[in-house]
């Protein structure tokens, strides 16, 4: 899928994520599977910025069941592997969770 910008709106109540999970919106994205999508942030903190996130909508970890999160956190990891592995400088990585609007960046 090639990355273009993301819609200027969005229905209301419409979940980013699950629109990108669903092809409904356009991003870069690197990773699919039946479970996962992982593609690149809109808004990189730095080169390679990843969202691994699950195909079925979630708002918090506990709406996530555990074979799901495992399995999303695995898919970052490979990847986080896969990223040592390309010419983009990485000098270190990180794998963060952001659980709820608070945890946001």
């Amino acid at each position: 899928m090639a990355h273009l910008a993301m819609p200027e709106t969005l229905p209301d109540g419409v979940c980013i994520f699950c629109a990108i999970a669903a092809e409904q919106a356009d991003a870069s994205v690197v990773y699919e599977d039946d479970t996962a999508v992982a593609f690149m942030d809109l808004f990189p903190v730095t080169p390679g910025h990843l969202l691994v996130v699950p195909r079925a909508h979630a708002i918090d970890l506990e709406d996530i069941d555990p074979a799901t999160s495992a399995h999303v956190w695995s898919v970052g990891h490979g990847l986080a592997r896969a990223l040592r592995r390309t010419g983009i400088r990485c000098e270190g990585i990180n794998m963060l969770v952001c659980d709820g609007e608070a945890a946001s960046r």
